[in-house]
């Protein structure tokens, strides 16, 4: 295939799908992975599309690459995140192991944790603080610290989660996306968040709705491969996915 019409069926692929991986165009184009590699770079070099690690998005799709400060993303959303809180709290039961991600919607599950026979094994040390404050049996990872986050990261706490097999787990996301999955800015993050779901037999992301159709820079987990526990839905792409659980209609109806 002459260049200019593989360039100019990539750019017609990713303004249709809105973002594409490059293991994609490798398939549809048959091409190899060094030639979609060098094509992307043409076109981003010329403004046509953004590339980003794996793949590409669509010039205006939205994308993130640095962590905010946990202490200002606390308020945002916070009434859909108290929502998702709540009803993520009461699905843990009496001897569940648990395994808590950092992140400001997972610390506000904490306040309405009310089975104390659980077993709780968090990265955050300020989960570890709360949980233990109410009575909980809680185990932090060890590693090393990340400010921003308030999380512990890294090969030491991805190495220790190998020895659990938790019940239930609960994660945060910066990006929630049909076709890239769960993303985090941070690579080190991920691979705790990673690690951790493949030692989870119950897994639950909890995202408020402006995290839908964002991506970051590191994808952790494929969107099939937990439920999502959200406020509401408001993109019409999600509408039908059986794994989003929008907890606002189910504390109505319960």
């Amino acid at each position: 295939m002459l260049i200019e019409k593989r360039l100019n069926e990539i750019l017609t692929i990713v303004e249709q799908k809105r973002s594409v991986t490059v293991q994609e165009l490798m398939q549809v184009l048959n091409a190899s992975e060094s030639t979609i590699r060098r094509d992307l770079n043409t076109l981003d070099a010329e403004g046509l599309i953004v590339k980003v690690h794996g793949g590409a998005l669509a010039v205006g799709s939205t994308y993130y690459t640095k962590d905010d400060d946990v202490t200002n993303r606390k308020d945002l959303n916070k009434e859909a995140k108290l929502q998702i809180a709540r009803y993520a709290a009461a699905l843990i039961k009496p001897y569940d192991f648990i395994y808590m991600d950092a992140g400001t919607t997972t610390e506000m599950m904490i306040d309405y944790i009310t089975e104390k026979k659980a077993v709780f094994v968090t990265n955050a040390t300020i989960h570890a603080k709360k949980l233990s404050q109410i009575g909980c049996t809680t185990y932090i990872l060890g590693g090393e610290y990340k400010a921003t986050t308030e999380a512990i990261v890294g090969e030491e706490a991805y190495i220790s989660l190998s020895k659990y097999n938790f019940t239930k787990g609960f994660w945060g996301a910066n990006g929630v996306k049909r076709l890239n999955g769960f993303s985090t800015p941070d690579l080190k993050e991920a691979m705790v968040k990673q690690k951790s779901m493949e030692r989870c037999k119950e897994r639950y992301v909890l995202c408020d709705n402006s995290k839908f159709s964002k991506i970051s820079s590191v994808n952790f987990a494929e969107f099939s491969s937990a439920k999502i526990i959200t406020d509401m839905i408001r993109d019409e792409t999600y509408l039908n996915c059986n794994n989003i659980i929008e907890a606002s209609k189910e504390m109505k109806n319960n």
